[in-house]
């Protein structure tokens, strides 16, 4: 069994309880409105916002020997420069400021998750990060395009309001088969143990963040227009 093989299925009781999350049923089966999806909009920016500065922590800390993972995170640097400035234009496209969205503080749950990463990142093990990218890139692959097209069939938003998660689906399929062929090549026990427990931390903490979700937070962002 490959490390990738391995990883999966010790992850698989986080993920499905991840997947569990009231607003993941919801966007699916068509029930999320705009102010909700503006909520999660808003949290999604607040975490979004630090890929690439823990991208580059994580790359500045690994060592010598992980040379080759340091040229992964370049590739992955360079794809998700800029992406927290879409999930923002998403939000004015759904009608709301998204100048008090990037202003605006996240909630606890999310707060926690960021500070998880960091800490990971910065004091524990940078290899530890890759737990994260299993979280957030594999969630999206399996449910962002699919989330956007219900929910825009039911608020009828533009296609303006979902460059986020489309983009995100169709591109994070690329970025999982490149993702299988990095976890395939880790083979130092510690370094894989360091992997599973972080995603499965993060399968934890980005649930959390989910079901933190508050549609009531949307109105601070004063919605312009109907």
């Amino acid at each position: 069994m490959t490390f990738h093989q391995t990883l999966m299925a010790e992850t698989a009781d986080a993920r499905a309880a991840m997947l569990t999350a009231p607003l993941i049923g919801d966007a699916l089966a068509g029930r999320l409105d705009v102010p909700t999806y503006a909520a999660y909009l808003t949290q999604a920016f607040h975490h979004v916002k630090h890929t690439v500065p823990l991208l580059m922590q994580t790359g500045a800390r690994l060592s010598d020997e992980q040379e080759w993972l340091r040229e992964a995170i370049a590739e992955y640097i360079e794809e998700e420069t800029g992406h927290h400035e879409w999930v923002l234009n998403d939000i004015a496209a759904c009608g709301y400021d998204k100048e008090k969205a990037r202003r605006s503080q996240p909630n606890p749950a999310t707060e926690l998750m960021v500070a998880y990463a960091w800490d990971l990142v910065s004091r524990v093990d940078p290899v530890g990060f890759f737990g994260m990218v299993l979280v957030l890139e594999g969630t999206s692959v399996g449910v962002a395009s699919q989330a956007a097209d219900a929910i825009q069939q039911s608020t009828g938003l533009p296609d303006t309001a979902f460059s986020y998660l489309r983009s995100h689906g169709a591109l994070d399929m690329e970025h999982i088969v490149f993702f299988e062929r990095l976890m395939n090549r880790i083979d130092q026990p510690a370094d894989q143990a360091r992997i599973v427990h972080s995603a499965r931390m993060f399968y934890r903490l980005f649930g959390d963040t989910l079901r933190a979700v508050d549609p009531v937070q949307a109105g601070a962002l004063e919605r312009e227009f109907a």
